[in-house]
């Protein structure tokens, strides 16, 4: 890769900067400077880089298509929420250079991640960010300074002894391995090397033997447990000679226990594990709302990237709104609002590229590599502008289901995308024959959620007034085709639906509607979710685009719990630790209590779950490793973290326990706390840890966290590797914690 190139740096088709671009030496740091005042603009690291997109794959680049070739036009895309990078380089040569050369930097994060890769790597991004002077040397007040930006409150005296040991050349600075010497003693785990001292007879070695009753012990792995442990000696044991003697070092040790096999997350539900043979009501759908949004509801900006975040997240039911545009040409935004427009024809080619795009879960089974799977169904509702014939533009052939026999099952639907509308008749008329029916709205009659209806019936071609009446705008007969699985409805009772709704049909209720059946109805609720769908959508009041706990919605087994994935904060930790097993994929079944039309379970009353009684969860909460600084905190603030678990299920399951906090220590903070939760409907649990660094005069800031659901739990010794506030991994940063459940 050059090492520094002129580009143009485009935030819209008028604003278009050239700027220098340099890859630092450490080959980890990217920065860019102005081309006229020579100054340093900004900077950003490579492990902050997700992908690299080429062509015109961004609304801006598209916006300067007839201007600049695809050739020459790239996009960096970055983790979490930050704002992508359009560049246009000068040369289509130049272009490849940094595309190839971006890729090949970040490619290494798509293996698995082993200690060694980790440690490798943030020992160079410390190094280089504590050597102020840039000599390629450490002195000890460089070391200090790192001390304080490793979240490290350490006694100075015992500083310099680690400093003076580490300095083999004595020359009173540390460079290449004196600062890995240095970085090793800084980071040993006591704890860890306790625990296999435990288990080895000479304190220096796990026999294969040892390691077996460590497997069978501790891990509890009871099948295959000599393969395993001879597996995990050639995996992780770094000593090319002790590999040779079947036995496993401290080092070993350690590697296994911060690997995938020694993570909270059970392995072997990473993979697509499930029964995916189910009729689609039997499983809970990873569904966004007003997906083009990734702003407010007011006044956000509308954009491709929604889509395509979403996606790549697992995201399987997608809301696109049309309206009609200028010349007749169809656009996608938020109705009766000032947010931005988007061509729906941008849309489709989107969905057309990433919809099935297989993308296989992250090493942290969380964060991010989480996409659309193509093996699987894509939803996506859509209200189309009035009189508009999908069928007579190209982009709809790509992406409608064909007409046929009803399919009722997942395995049966790949590789088909739904559209959830409005529908002139039954299936049975697409299928023999054009039928009549009047045009259907919700009733939902509460306040601002009848006010988000009545938006929404004026996207169908509907006109809702204070009666909710129909009007006489017809339905286009070819898009009405085009609607075979998912004929919306209105909901007017469960005894009603039962008469006379099918499986093929579907109802969408508002949160506050919801809500309400739950607490009057929760059993006939979650019989009707049994065989038919149910979408909810988030109050209209809610304009800054904030979410509702879908927990609640998913304990009465509503399949498509609408969120704002823009949002960050628990509720989509909660859709994220759902979605996050059985390959990523976007669908969970559902347990069989919740697929049984005569089930007699009530959220509300766990004793009507049949099967086993309380589950205890007893977790001890050992140590942190390298948690982060809190987000814009002072220069040498040290946080004081704590551990707060949550439990989230049934109304008797709703539980949260805390540790004390640790003063001034974020780098290593030990706990030896014990936490016991009663659970009693263990199928519908999700578990969430979070750190906070604790502040009595005001409220605490996160840290970071991980949520997971209860079945996806691996007892025994474990670490948690914690997750951002946007669902981002931040490696190394983790927990170790000991679980046991027991009935």
């Amino acid at each position: 890769m050059q090492q520094g190139t002129l580009m143009r740096k485009v935030k819209s088709k008028s604003w278009k900067k050239q700027r220098y671009f340099k890859l630092q030496e450490d080959c980890m740091t990217i920065w860019y400077q102005s081309k006229r005042t020579g100054k340093t603009e900004s900077a950003f690291s490579i492990s902050d880089v997700e992908t690299v997109r080429e062509g015109h794959q961004s609304e801006v680049l598209q916006s300067v298509a007839e201007e600049f070739p695809p050739e020459r036009c790239f996009t960096i895309v970055f983790y979490g929420r930050r704002g992508n990078l359009d560049l246009i380089a000068g040369s289509a040569e130049e272009a490849q250079c940094w595309v190839q050369g971006l890729r090949q930097l970040i490619e290494p994060r798509s293996l698995p991640l082993t200690s060694a890769l980790v440690s490798r790597t943030w020992i160079r991004d410390w190094f280089q960010k504590a050597d102020k002077n840039k000599d390629g040397r450490m002195n000890f007040k460089e070391v200090q300074r790192l001390l304080k930006m490793m979240n490290v409150d350490m006694n100075e005296d015992h500083a310099l002894r680690l400093f003076q040991d580490a300095d083999k050349s004595e020359s009173g600075t540390l460079e290449g391995e004196e600062f890995v010497l240095f970085y090793k003693a800084l980071t040993q785990r006591e704890e860890v090397l306790s625990l296999f001292q435990e288990f080895s007879e000479d304190g220096k070695k796990l026999t294969l033997l040892e390691l077996v009753d460590f497997l069978r012990e501790e891990q509890l792995e009871d099948e295959g447990t000599e393969e395993l442990a001879m597996e995990l000696i050639d995996k992780y044991e770094p000593s090319e000679t002790a590999r040779a003697r079947h036995v496993l070092s401290a080092d070993g040790f350690l590697m296994y226990l911060c690997s995938l096999e020694g993570s909270i997350f059970n392995p072997q539900h990473r993979a697509l594990w499930q029964d995916m043979s189910q009729p689609l009501c039997h499983y809970f759908i990873s569904s966004s709302h007003n997906t083009y949004l990734i702003e407010d509801q007011i006044r956000g900006h509308s954009s491709i990237e929604g889509y395509i975040r979403a996606l790549k997240r697992g995201c399987r039911c997608l809301e696109v709104d049309c309206w009609d545009g200028p010349n007749g040409e169809p656009m996608v935004y938020h109705g009766h609002t000032f947010t931005s427009k988007i061509p729906f024809r941008e849309v489709v080619s989107t969905l057309g590229k990433y919809a099935f795009k297989v993308r296989h879960p992250s090493p942290g089974a969380g964060g991010r590599g989480w996409s659309s799977v193509g093996e699987d169904t894509c939803y996506w509702s859509c209200w189309p502008p009035a009189g508009q014939d999908p069928r007579g533009q190209g982009p709809w052939r790509c992406c409608v289901a064909e007409s046929g026999s009803l399919s009722t099952t997942l395995q049966e639907l790949k590789h088909k995308i739904l559209l959830k509308g409005k529908k002139i008749g039954r299936l049975e008329d697409t299928l023999d024959g054009p039928g009549d029916e009047a045009h259907d709205v919700s009733d939902d009659d509460n306040g601002a959620e009848a006010e988000e209806e009545r938006r929404r019936a004026k996207v169908r071609g509907t006109q809702h007034g204070s009666a909710l009446q129909k009007d006489k705008e017809t339905l286009a007969q070819a898009l009405s085709d085009c609607v075979i699985y998912c004929k919306n409805v209105p909901f007017r009772g469960f005894q009603e639906a039962r008469s006379h709704s099918r499986p093929s049909e579907i109802s969408s209720l508002s949160e506050a509607k919801a809500r309400k059946l739950i607490r009057d109805e929760g059993n006939e609720f979650v019989r009707h979710n049994a065989w038919q769908l149910t979408r909810i959508y988030p109050s209209g009041m809610r304009t800054d685009s904030s979410n509702y706990s879908p927990q609640e919605m998913w304990n009465v087994g509503c399949q498509i719990v609408a969120l704002n994935f823009q949002t960050a904060g628990t509720e989509m930790d909660l859709c994220d630790g759902l979605f996050s097993q059985n390959g990523c994929c976007g669908y969970v079944l559902k347990p069989p209590f919740m697929r049984d039309e005569e089930t007699l379970f009530n959220p509300s009353d766990p004793s009507s779950r049949e099967g086993l009684g309380p589950i205890t969860l007893t977790i001890q909460v050992i140590s942190g490793q390298q948690l982060p600084k809190v987000a814009n905190s002072k220069e040498g603030a040290i946080i004081d973290p704590l551990v707060r678990v949550e439990i989230y299920g049934v109304p008797a399951d709703q539980a949260h326990q805390e540790t004390k906090y640790i003063e001034n220590n974020g780098f290593n903070p030990r706990w030896d706390e014990t936490l016991q939760f009663q659970i009693h409907v263990p199928e519908l649990a999700l578990v969430r840890f979070v750190v906070e660094d604790y502040d009595k005069t005001s409220r605490n800031d996160f840290v970071g966290q991980f949520t997971l659901a209860f079945a996806n739990i691996k007892p025994g010794y474990r670490h948690i590797h914690l997750l951002s506030k946007d669902g981002t991994s931040i490696p190394p940063s983790s927990l170790f914690v000991h679980i046991r459940i027991t009935e």
